[in-house]
């Protein structure tokens, strides 16, 4: 088990519906980073910018962006994740996968679907949250709008770290630096959030203002917002362990289930 974890943020512009130059783009980012990192994670839909048109951006879960993630994890020994389009049967679905060096895949499907982009028209709604064990770290991944809902995010299973993927434009930035922090605090959890910067093709601007929460809410990044940057940032399971045991709010927390 690792005492700590190494997790790389890349906030970055996307380029429109364009597949092959976002994994160009990426993939000389992701190798730009020149120190031990165990998680590098990318923005949602890193392939394509949140486009409501997926007929010819869809992909399968042996397509060539999982083969490009699954080839680079292995090479460079790191954990990628993002989400991609992906089409099954028949239906399109907003999902984040997460692969390791190894080659293990996870998925989650995005189960809060944007209703005022109209994504609920076109995506088909996930009904399963994804906690999951890597390198010892319980890791519970979730994407943008699912951010303002924290009964999908409650800690119940004693996770180590929740982390969102966006495209969180730039008029509600505040809610996105708002909410990041409230689940951090709330779940007694390490809060990751990764954003995109620039505009789409519906002219829509995201600002970034992509971060890192420890369990108290203390931002322990660094990341400029409006500009494409980089930043590594360490997790410490003693930070959790300590807060947790001196605080123990988790076990105050009211049990109940959700209905989908």
């Amino acid at each position: 088990m690792n005492t700590e974890l190494k997790v790389s943020l890349i906030q970055t512009s996307l380029v429109w519906g364009n597949p092959i130059q976002n994994r160009i783009n990426l993939e000389q980012k992701i190798r730009t980073i020149n120190e031990k990192t165990d998680i590098v994670i990318l923005p949602e839909m890193f392939t394509t910018g949140f486009s409501m048109n997926p007929d010819s951006l869809a992909e399968n879960m042996n397509g060539i962006t999982i083969d490009w993630m699954t080839k680079l994890a292995n090479e460079l020994d790191i954990a990628i994740t993002g989400s991609i389009i992906i089409e099954e049967n028949n239906l399109f679905r907003n999902r984040l996968i997460f692969v390791t060096p190894e080659g293990k895949i996870q998925h989650y499907d995005k189960r809060h679907t944007f209703t005022l982009a109209g994504e609920h028209e076109v995506y088909e709604a996930g009904k399963e949250k994804l906690v999951f064990d890597y390198l010892g770290w319980k890791i519970c991944p979730l994407i943008c709008y699912d951010l303002r809902f924290p009964v999908w995010a409650r800690n119940a299973e004693n996770y180590d770290l929740l982390l969102y993927v966006a495209n969180w434009p730039k008029p509600r930035i505040n809610a996105w630096d708002t909410l990041l922090k409230a689940r951090a605090i709330e779940n007694m959890s390490y809060c990751i959030g990764v954003n995109r910067v620039g505009l789409d093709a519906n002219a829509l601007e995201y600002s970034g203002h992509s971060a890192c929460y420890d369990v108290l809410g203390n931002k322990i990044s660094t990341i400029p917002a409006n500009k494409e940057f980089i930043e590594t940032v360490t997790l410490s399971k003693t930070h959790i362990k300590d807060y947790r045991s001196r605080l123990q709010f988790l076990q105050d927390q009211d049990r109940f289930s959700v209905s989908l």
